[in-house]
């Protein structure tokens, strides 16, 4: 049997030449792929909740990889309904998440793997969402370059996680997949219903959210719009090789000329400040159209140099495109046309805007901007963060904090202010952000004022300090705590200390999809085939736990043999037999 780097190499290479899968159910067989799925996936503490079935990652074992296997080659795989729950949105409501036991997490991410393999070099570059190394930040750098632009059109689409067609989605694999009981085995999990309210309900449309590979199906099924907008929509409203000169930038031009050649510097300097005034370029050319577009899964925009008439007919023609081929509506709440320099589109968080020269020019005439796309943090952003520490207009302690030490007190204000800065640092306006670091540090002191009953002033004198930036070499002040610890480095708790100052370049560099290459630890020894504890070779599975702080067990002066050795390794996994983990989970292993 072919290695699993072998199987997604060759199909990584279909993809990118575009030519059709054949054959591709066979893959499903390779066990090596089950086991790099796994080594993916148990990591995260979603591997540990319960779907419809009490199943979970706890127990893992190659015998149960051969049986899924053994299912999968025989065609009586079933998928299990998702069980469903309600999270909270922003706006009040509550998205639905379906929650896949865990054979169908272990499928879900075997299929996931090939088609990303096939589909991830046919990708447009614009799209963002759920990709190997793009995120929001690639999104965003894309748009700052789209100089000239006057009217933004915020699209979303609405419900779109809920309303993806399934006939529509098969048919658009099937271009390139020919197998049927693939297909028919994508079919069946798109069809697999949910349960909710220990009742079962059939899913006439959307993918399975919550499940692994919803993003990817998704995304291919969005490919289609992508690859409309640049082959129909963006060549159709594209003219001209360049914009032409403005007649009256042109003529300042020769004049300041003329000026520097009868050696008359003072008329050149005030016409040069004259000329800063205005477009280089003739703004109302009508041969001249510019039509550019990003996307971030279900949200995209686009930057139109035009009319705003033209501006609304790309409008139409996106919705009625969308609508007859995709069977998806856009949202008319927050499907917008927006004016480029007078009106700032949300996107990904962010306010988009166009600078204007006027706007920016300064006591001597020097222009900061002409026609260049900004990035700004939104008030209400700021405002809503700083609401989380306030009340009443004033800053406020934490009660939920006060049980923990000072350590992970910091550590989490540091946290979340750090989440904050790091995905707003393209923002021109970044350094709004120093309203919601005095806020929250005045949250932070009284916390620890109210913990130790002392005042905020003696809390900021014991843990006030200062770093130097490594980048910027500037002294920034913070809040530290330090844990010393024998033998060992010290833990640091840092709240503050964070440069705000903008940086246009992305956090994330894109790099090409590259397929796994080699075997995890856990790998080896689960391969290894032996328990770790008494050394036996017979039915051998995996324990785990969701997270290593639940191998602190209270009241107890001796630990059991198992808990040490998880904790000595510092890893959530321990390979045992069955009868050391029934043990375990019985509570009767020394």
């Amino acid at each position: 049997m072919r290695e699993a780097k072998t199987i997604l190499a060759v199909i990584q290479t279909r993809g990118s030449q575009k030519l059709p899968l054949e054959r591709l159910y066979k893959s499903l067989y390779n066990k090596e792929l089950y086991l790099i799925a796994y080594s993916k996936l148990y990591p995260n503490s979603g591997s540990m909740t319960e779907g419809a079935t009490n199943e979970t990652v706890d127990g893992m074992s190659i015998r149960k990889i051969e049986e899924l296997i053994d299912d999968i080659r025989h065609e009586r795989y079933k998928w299990t309904p998702t069980r469903r729950v309600y999270i909270p949105k922003k706006n009040g409501k509550k998205r639905p998440l379906g929650i896949p036991t865990w054979r169908d997490k272990l499928l879900q991410e075997v299929i996931r793997m090939i088609l990303e393999a096939y589909y991830e070099p046919q990708f447009s570059d614009s799209s963002h969402g759920f990709r190997p190394q793009r995120g929001c930040h690639t999104a965003l750098s894309e748009i700052q370059v789209w100089k000239g632009t006057k009217w933004f059109i915020e699209g979303d689409i609405s419900k779109y996680f809920d309303t993806i067609n399934h006939e529509v989605m098969i048919g658009i694999l099937s271009k390139s997949i020919k197998d049927n009981r693939f297909l028919r085995l994508v079919q069946n999990l798109l069809e697999a219903g949910y349960q909710e309210d220990w009742k079962y309900n059939k899913t006439l449309s959307g993918t399975p959210q919550g499940g692994v590979i919803s993003p990817l199906l998704a995304n291919i099924y969005l490919n289609e719009f992508d690859n409309f907008v640049k082959t129909e929509l963006i060549p159709k409203y594209t003219k001209g090789k360049r914009q032409i000169a403005n007649p009256e930038y042109s003529k300042l031009n020769r004049e300041i000329a003329k000026c520097k050649k009868n050696n008359d510097f003072i008329s050149a300097r005030d016409l040069k400040i004259e000329r800063r005034k205005m477009p280089s370029i003739d703004t109302k050319n009508a041969d001249y159209r510019r039509l550019r577009y990003v996307r971030y899964a279900d949200d995209f925009l686009l930057g139109f140099n035009g009319s705003k008439s033209e501006a609304e007919d790309i409008k139409v023609e996106i919705a009625s495109w969308l609508k007859t081929n995709l069977k998806l509506n856009l949202s008319e709440e927050k499907t917008l046309i927006t004016h480029a320099t007078t009106t700032a589109a949300r996107f990904l968080g962010y306010d988009v805007k166009v600078q204007k020269a006027n706007d920016y020019v300064d006591s001597t005439g020097r222009r900061g901007a002409n026609g260049v796309v900004a990035l700004f943090v939104p008030a209400e952003v700021i405002n809503k963060k700083c609401a989380n520490y306030m009340k009443n207009g004033k800053t406020i302690h934490l009660g939920k904090l006060l049980h923990d030490d000072d350590f992970s007190i910091v550590a989490r204000y540091g946290q979340e202010f750090r989440g904050v800065v790091q995905y707003y640092l393209m923002a021109q306006n970044v350094s709004w952000l120093h309203q919601l670091l005095w806020i929250m540090q005045g949250s932070l002191l009284k916390t620890l004022a109210y913990k130790h009953k002392s005042s905020m002033k003696k809390m900021k004198k014991k843990y006030a300090c200062e770093v130097t930036d490594k980048k910027t070499g500037k002294t920034l002040k913070c809040i530290k705590v330090v844990v010393e610890r024998e033998n060992k480095k010290p833990l640091e708790a840092q709240f503050g200390g964070i440069s705000l100052t903008h940086k246009r370049k992305t956090v994330i560099d894109d790099t090409p999809y590259q397929v796994w290459g080699g075997r995890t630890e856990l790998l080896k020894r689960i391969l290894a085939d032996t328990c770790e504890l008494c050394g036996s070779t017979e039915d051998i599975e995996v324990h785990h736990v969701r997270k290593l702080s639940d191998l602190n067990t209270k009241g107890k002066s001796t630990k059991p043999v198992w808990i040490q050795i998880m904790a000595t390794r510092r890893r959530k996994t321990l390979v045992v037999c069955r009868k050391c983990h029934n043990n375990i989970h019985n509570g009767c292993l020394k």
